[in-house]
């Protein structure tokens, strides 16, 4: 199910993909993404502290790639084969954080769309 939040985020990757195509590194998808979400006025935090709860003890140095207007995780990839722990990082980066929506777009496709997965808990 797509919200209005998840649906402008998407557009702001689809923009960055047709700009600079695939096969580029993570990081610098991440800065141009980060510049679309600016110039289209939508709050985001890059490269946030999440801390891990673990048997009562917080564990920092964990870090979210963007966290966009406090209730979108998203996690940025730029690989021909997403690994299969993928999906599991932002389930753990959701319970994490107590957010419940996340996206994991990977910026290594033809069609961008077919990189994007919602996540929600």
């Amino acid at each position: 199910m797509s919200d209005p939040l998840t649906e402008k985020i998407i557009g702001a990757a689809i923009e960055v993909h047709k700009e600079l195509g695939p096969g580029l590194l993570e990081r610098i998808y991440e800065e141009a993404l980060c510049y679309e979400l600016e110039i289209r006025g939508i709050p985001f935090e890059r490269q946030m502290e999440a801390v891990i709860r673990y048997k009562g003890r917080d564990i920092k140095g964990q870090r979210l790639d963007i966290v966009v207007d406090d209730s979108v995780v998203v996690e940025l990839k730029s690989v021909s084969k997403l690994p299969e722990v993928a999906m599991a990082q932002v389930l753990s980066y959701l319970r994490a954080t107590g957010l419940k929506t996340g996206l994991l777009i990977n910026f290594n496709h033809t069609k961008l769309i077919d990189g994007v997965k919602r996540i929600s808990l």
